[in-house]
Order: C-alpha cells, then structure tokens, then sequence
C-alpha cells in the first residue's frame, strides 16, 4: 500500500506553502483505504446530487412503468389466464412497484450514504432486470396456448398440432414463436449506466448480471414448468433470440457508460481546486467567479475565488508578473490576525491555468446590498460597524499592507456564530505594500486594469500626487461611513471621469444636509474630516479613527446586542434547518445565506 501523502497549507498568521508543493491535502487517490469504498465519494458534492435525483428518478419511472403495464394488461381480455399466474403476476407488480419508490424516497432523502450509493445503485439494476423478465417466467405455457389458439382457429385437433403445423412449419424454416426486437431488459441496462455511470469494473459486473437475467429467468422457467411437446422445437432459437441482442446491448452499454463515466470523473476534478470540491456559483464577474465549495475530508464549507488565465495577462511573460503578484498578494492577506478580517484558508493554481483563493464562507450581507434594501441605518450602528472595519485596517496597516478596494460591498455585516453584526471585510486582491507603486501606476493592478471603485477612491489615488499608502483606506472607509448615514454616494456622477474629478476638487456636501435622519455632528465632523483632500488633515490611521469612533459612541445610544438580535431576526433570520453556512442556497443574501461579493472587476 503506498503511504499516505498528507500535506497542508499553514494557517493565517503564517506563510503559505511555495507554490512549488502540493497543495492536496489528504492521502493518494490511489490509497483507497482513506478513500472509502466507492470512488461515488471522490466526486464533487454537486455531481454526487445529481446522481441521487438520477437514481431517484429511475426508481420513480421504474415504478411507474410497471403500474401501467399492470393497469394495460389487468383489463385486456384473459390477460392472466389461469388463477395462479394472475397471482404471480400481481405480486411481481406490487413488489416491483415498492421496490421503484423505495428508491426513489431513499435517494429524496438522501438516506443512501455515499460510500454505499454504488452497490445500492448495482443491487437496483440486477434486480431491476430480474422484475422484467419475471413476466417471461411461464412463456412456455402461453407459447403453448398461442399455439392451440392457432390449431383451434385452423380446426386442428389438439393431438394433431405437432404433425399439422409444427413439423410442416418447421420444414419451410418458419416458427410461431420467435422475439421479434430486443427485451425490455436491454432498454433498462442501455439507460442504468448512462444515467448512473460508474467505474468500468462496476458496471461490467452489474452490466452483465442484469443482462444474464435473461437466459436465467427463461431456463428456470423451463426448469420448473417444462417444455410443452407442442413448441419444443422452437425453444432453442426463441432463447436465442432474447438474450444475444440483450448481450449486445450490454457491450453497448458498458463502452457508452466507460466514456460518461470519464466525462464525469473530468468534470469532478475540473470542479476540485486543491482539496476543496466547488458545489455552486455564487458570484460572477469580470475578472472569474466565486463558488461555494466544501473540502473533501473535512467537509468544511468555504468560499473559492477562481481568477480564469486569460485574465492574468495578454502574454506568458505578463501572466507570470501576475501569477507572482497573486501569490505575494495571497501570502499577504494570510498573514493578516484581524477577527474582522476574511480568512484565507489556501490559494494555488489549478491544472488549467486558473489561479484560485480558498476562503471562508460568510453568512450574511454586504453594506451595499443592506443599504440599497433597507436604507440607511442610525449613527449608532454606523459606528460599531466603522470601528470593526478599522481594527481590519489597522492590523493590515501596520503590517505595511494597504486594501485599496475599501466599498460597502467589500465590508459583509454577519452572522458570526453567536455574534450578530459582526463585520468581515473582503477582497483584499487589490493590496499594495505602502509606497510600494508610484504616480499613475496607483491605477493599474496589471496590464490597464482600473485599480478601486470611483465612488470611494481618494483624490491622490485619482491625481498619482502620492503614493499609496493609509489614508487613501482611511478616505473610502469615510465614503463608506457617508453611505451608510445618507444611502447616498459622496460625489455622484454620469461618468467614471466626472466622479473622480470631483474626489479630486469638490467639497462634500456634509451627511446631515442629504439625509433625513439626524447625523450626530461628532459623528458627521469625524466623516467629514476623513474625506478631507489632503491626507496629512485625516486621521492618522485606523487605531486613531478607531478611537475617534470609539469615543463618539459614548455619546450616542447603545447598539446593543438585543437591537441587533431584533434586526437580524426580523430582516435575516436563521433558516431552522441551518446545519452550518455552507448548506444555504446561492443568491438569496436578504435570507442570511452564504455568499460572497464577486471578484474585482465586477
């Protein structure tokens, strides 16, 4: 047995893992002893869905197919015959019919664990044939009444058939009973493995079981009923008949199954970023998408930012620049302690080219999306959530990081465990060293690419006079604060040009003059003097903001813990049924889901 491989990227406050080493965590695919039984469990949640409600559905048509053929032949004319076939036939039925639903509400339910979905789903398709041709059992005797029928309508004696048409028939190489096609048998193994496919091994097994219940079914049936003297000549062939064709689809079936499985097991793995399955899309935009994942061992949910390749750079020397800067960047957010600051869990790149962070998955809602719904929120609320964003800011400040991106949809307000409004900011993909870039390449991530959002970059990210540095974060969290006070921007405009103009050159008109509520003037003379132009006149940094903050709320009403426990039960109540954030539906933040904002360049 080859020994386990276990390897891992180190957690925040520490350096990530060199680009260079794996970034799986867990054992080989080959060691299958950590693996469980059934390769079902290494594809991606998603597709481990699909394969339930597919299996699900087979048992749901199962079942209903075998009501209509009851129902279809209970009232033609002597469908049964005799008593006791009509009471092989109704229990064949009823257990057949069980045996469909039975399937499909243990699939609904999801009551198959996945390690054993694979033989569930290999037992359903051997003994799914077997129901079939159960109605084949006795065909010897209806072979036989087919034939007095016909001797009957001719005027043939019943002891003369053999002499007056079987023997005469036979000589012209003509038979009454032949299998004109294929069994139903060979439709139910051709759909099973392209529906459920699974490893070759597998389904030749089950494959060939299924199809082996043809010949089985009929020489039991001979077994116990014999063979009427009347068509014994034509036993031979008509068995023939049934199960060569079923064979051959057999062999279709197990090539057909052998490629679907490999388009899944492709899909899987291009669905797998490092040890993390991505489950669903959450978020689109220009630069890639975000997924909601869950890791493969630990089934911790979490979000995966995806940067796709054509993205990274116009050529192969461009796309390294931005491969370097992406891992510097990521190395770099990982080190970053603050509570209040998104956790990176891994980063790497995948097979294809796409570079990916791993991070954590969010319940709640962004700023902008809170005050585009709700409006705006009482100074109180403003100041816990400001002073939450500037202990993020300060921890990254003094480790010489600048965000760059500060914006309301970059700042989540959430469930935090027990906590309610407990702040996370986002999307520190646009981080700069300070003083690290110069003039207008403040503007530039990579090759043209706009660096911040216009209505919330500071008048020296706009002119290149400075560099970067703090007080430009320190600027848009003063944007930031100004939305949520008025659920106005501070500079509005008909183009990205005309925004910035007026960051560079115009006064803000103060928050107290655009909003009806009452804007403490502590509270608008802190906002104001963060917006100031120059940055030597703002708040020194985040800690000295902080503590402005800090004292402005001690004049201010208390946000206490029974106000926000009322607002998020009335606006973002807790699904009852919530295991962890990870089981939320996408797209439905007004819910409390999990979700994250969309990467830059949305």
């Amino acid at each position: 047995m080859q020994t386990p491989r276990i390897c891992a990227s180190k957690r925040k406050g520490r350096d990530l893992m060199p680009q260079d080493e794996t970034l799986l965590i867990g054992a080989d695919r080959s060691d299958t002893s950590l693996r469980g039984a059934s390769s079902f469990s290494d594809l991606t949640p998603e597709i481990q869905a699909q394969m339930y409600r597919r299996l699900g559905g087979l048992g749901l048509i199962y079942a209903g197919a075998w009501t209509a053929n009851f129902l279809y032949f209970r009232f033609s004319a002597q469908a049964f015959g005799a008593s006791g076939r009509a009471a092989f036939w109704y229990t064949t039925t009823a257990i057949c019919v069980l045996a469909g639903i039975a399937v499909y509400v243990s699939c609904r339910g999801r009551k198959i664990p996945p390690r054993h979905f694979s033989t569930v789903a290999t037992l359903f398709e051997v003994l799914g044939g077997f129901g079939i041709m159960a109605g084949f059992f006795g065909f010897e005797h209806l072979g036989d009444v087919f034939v007095h029928r016909v001797a009957a309508a001719l005027g043939i004696p019943p002891e003369d058939i053999v002499s007056r048409i079987v023997l005469p028939l036979g000589r012209e190489g003509i038979r009454l009973l032949y299998i004109d096609g294929v069994t139903w048998v060979s439709v139910w193994l051709l759909a099973f493995p392209l529906l459920i496919p699974a490893p070759l091994s597998r389904t030749v097994l089950s494959t060939l079981l299924t199809a082996a219940t043809v010949p089985a079914i009929m020489f039991a049936s001979i077994w116990v009923n014999g063979v009427p003297p009347n068509i014994e000549s034509w036993i031979g062939p008509y068995i023939l008949e049934a199960t060569v064709p079923t064979f051959i689809c057999a062999a279709i079936a197990i090539f057909s199954s052998r490629v679907v499985y490999q388009l899944t097991r492709d899909l899987s793995k291009a669905r797998r970023m490092g040890s993390y399955h991505l489950v669903e899309r959450i978020g689109a935009g220009g630069m890639g998408e975000v997924w909601k994942a869950r890791h493969r061992l630990l089934a911790r949910p979490a979000a995966v930012k995806l940067i796709r390749p054509e993205t990274l750079g116009r050529d192969e020397a461009s796309s390294q620049t931005a491969v370097r800067r992406f891992e510097r960047e990521a190395q770099a957010t990982s080190g970053l302690c603050s509570p209040h600051t998104i956790e990176l869990y891994d980063f790497g790149i995948a097979e294809d080219g796409t570079f990916y962070y791993v991070m954590e998955l969010l319940d709640g809602i962004d700023l902008k999306s809170l005050i585009e719904r709700q409006g705006p929120i009482p100074p109180e609320r403003v100041v816990h959530v400001l002073r939450q964003v500037c202990h993020s800011l300060h921890d990254a400040h003094r480790r010489g990081i600048v965000h760059r991106d500060i914006k309301p949809a970059n700042i989540y307000l959430c469930r935090y465990g027990a906590d309610l409004d407990f702040v996370k900011v986002l999307d520190f993909g646009l981080v700069k060293n300070a003083g690290e870039v110069t003039k207008f390449e403040t503007q530039l991530t990579f090759d043209g690419m706009v660096c911040g959002t216009p209505g919330f970059m500071a008048p020296e990210a706009v002119t290149g006079s400075e560099t970067v540095n703090p007080a430009s974060d320190i600027y848009a969290l003063g944007c930031v604060g100004y939305w949520l006070l008025t659920g106005q921007l501070v500079f509005e405009g008909d183009s990205f040009m005309d925004i910035v103009v007026k960051h560079a050159k115009d006064d803000p008109i103060p928050p107290s003059k655009r909003t009806e509520t009452l804007v403490p003037p502590e509270l608008e003379e802190i906002i104001l003097r963060c917006l100031e132009k120059r940055p030597a006149d703002r708040p020194s940094g985040a800690r000295e903001l902080g503590r402005l903050l800090e004292r402005c709320a001690e004049s201010l009403p208390e946000w206490s813990e029974a106000r926000a426990e009322g607002w998020w039960e009335t606006h973002l109540p807790a699904k009852a049924d919530d295991v962890d954030a990870g089981e939320a539906e996408p797209g439905e933040a007004e819910r409390g889901t999990a979700v994250l904002p969309a990467p830059p360049g949305t």
